[in-house]
């Protein structure tokens, strides 16, 4: 997958989340435990969302591309984001969002809410 495809998904992936009324805080946020795609609140939940874009499904969806290890990462970048950037949250959610990018036509989103 090209960076450009990447991009793409994660563009998508954010106006998704935006449509859908989530707040984003910081996208391709690092730390040198790791990457969070995108942090965003809902209401008062903090949501790390981790971003799957392919250019087709032949080998799967691309949220079921990802890893339940890295799951359990990023819900431990989350408590690192949250040691830097404190706030009011009530709880912490991990979503997963798929785009899939076909070679013509619109991309297509899939998003998984409190996938861990």
């Amino acid at each position: 997958m090209t960076r450009a495809v990447g991009a793409y998904g994660e563009r998508l992936a954010v106006r998704h989340l935006q449509r859908r009324g989530l707040e984003v805080l910081a996208t391709n946020w690092r730390c040198p435990a790791g990457e969070i795609d995108i942090v965003a609140v809902d209401g008062r939940c903090l949501v790390v969302v981790e971003v799957k874009t392919r250019r087709s499904a032949d080998f799967g969806l691309p949220v079921e591309q990802v890893p339940w290890r890295k799951l359990a990462r990023l819900r431990r970048l989350a408590a690192m984001w949250l040691a830097l950037n404190p706030g009011p949250y009530d709880d912490i959610r991990v979503d997963i969002v798929g785009v899939l990018r076909p070679r013509s036509g619109p991309g297509i989103v899939d998003h998984l809410v409190g996938v861990l």
